[in-house]
């Protein structure tokens, strides 16, 4: 098994209600670590250039406008297979079709208000951490 490293956010909906801690104990319990950390409030121009790959899908305004409905917390989780773990804690991106146990199921509120993101391969990953944190 890689060692590798994610890029994870939770979203608005989640750090509204206060469950970073929650989340976060998730993804350490399955033995990931949080390499960096920062809680910020995003722009419409970072955000947009964040999720820049879905600019011509219909769900962009909306994800974007969700995205800078409040603080978010971004973080690079580390650990073995680190990217498809941490899918795996999240579970589907559509609560109604996750896994029980899994983030998504037990704290989304909708398919957009899902709680958190997560990288979905090694060259997502690289790219997005960079992003948020371009010095590690």
């Amino acid at each position: 098994m890689a060692k590798e490293r994610t890029l994870s956010i939770v979203k608005p909906d989640a750090t509204r209600r206060n469950l970073t801690e929650k989340i976060n104990a998730r993804f350490t319990a399955r033995g990931l670590k949080i390499v960096a950390q920062k809680r910020l409030q995003l722009s419409r121009a970072e955000a947009e250039k964040f999720y820049a790959v879905h600019r011509e899908r219909p769900f962009f305004s909306g994800l974007v406008t969700f995205m800078i409905s409040g603080p978010v917390v971004v973080q690079v989780l580390e650990g073995e297979n680190a990217i498809a773990l941490n899918r795996e804690i999240m579970g589907a991106t559509d609560p109604a079709k996750a896994a029980p146990g899994t983030i998504r199921k037990d704290f989304a509120e909708s398919i957009e208000a899902n709680s958190v993101h997560g990288s979905d391969s090694a060259e997502t990953a690289k790219r997005e951490i960079a992003f948020f944190f371009p010095d590690i």
